[in-house]
């Protein structure tokens, strides 16, 4: 699922890994040694494990939000900054830079024409390659320069998923579109997209919206 994968290695997938060892040596533990002589006691059966129950997530899913819906990408005409970051810093970073971007635009007097996001074009289990862009309507009169770039968004076949809650509780989403994607048989494309329904510079940072948009290979692709 390489992209997606990756996306949830820092956080989620280590955090799984310490709970399952530490599951391990609790029953190791709890185990008598084979050394030991059996005790001659009646065998009783074990009490039934409470199911497990997840928790609840802090903004709840609303009426329409998609999950996994098939969607078409069109290109659009993008302003935007490249760069790599760090999963640990990844909020900072792109936030830093659509800062940067909405400067050059305002001072432009040029006026969004959509929503801000992020387009990962590669990732590992340390980071991320990165386009944090906003949409423009038409090309501006004075093309920007230095680290602002003018530039098109993806196109294609992707499935869009809708996440609300702080953009560390994105793993749990990613989790969710891993799982998804699995149980489809689907093969992503390593490049995905974070679009920001609430603005990250000035909403709530721990009620956000976000549509991720992951691009599907077609049926009968090759991975690579």
């Amino acid at each position: 699922m390489g992209a997606i994968f990756f996306r949830l290695v820092p956080r989620a997938a280590i955090a799984g890994g310490a709970a399952a060892l530490a599951l391990c040596f609790a029953v190791s533990a709890s185990q008598p040694s084979l050394a030991q002589s059996p005790v001659q006691t009646p065998a009783q059966s074990p009490p039934a494990a409470a199911p497990a129950t997840p928790p609840a997530p802090d903004v709840p899913a609303q009426p329409g939000d998609g999950f996994g819906e098939a969607t078409a990408l069109t290109a659009k005409t993008i302003v935007y900054i490249k760069g790599t970051g760090t999963w640990d810093k990844a909020f900072d970073t792109i936030t830093g830079s659509l800062k940067k971007i909405k400067a050059y635009l305002d001072k432009e007097g040029i006026k969004p024409d959509g929503m801000p996001m992020t387009i990962f074009t590669a990732t590992d289990d340390t980071g991320f390659d990165y386009q944090a862009a906003i949409p423009i309507a038409e090309t501006p009169k004075n093309p920007p320069h230095g680290d602002v770039v003018l530039g098109q968004s993806p196109q294609g076949q992707a499935l869009k998923f809708v996440h609300r809650g702080s953009y560390d509780e994105l793993d749990n989403t990613y989790e969710a579109i891993t799982n998804y994607l699995d149980d489809k048989r689907l093969e992503a494309k390593d490049m995905f997209i974070e679009e920001y329904v609430t603005d990250p510079l000035a909403a709530d940072a721990g009620k956000l919206v976000v549509n991720v948009y992951v691009l599907i290979k077609p049926a009968g692709t090759s991975p690579g």
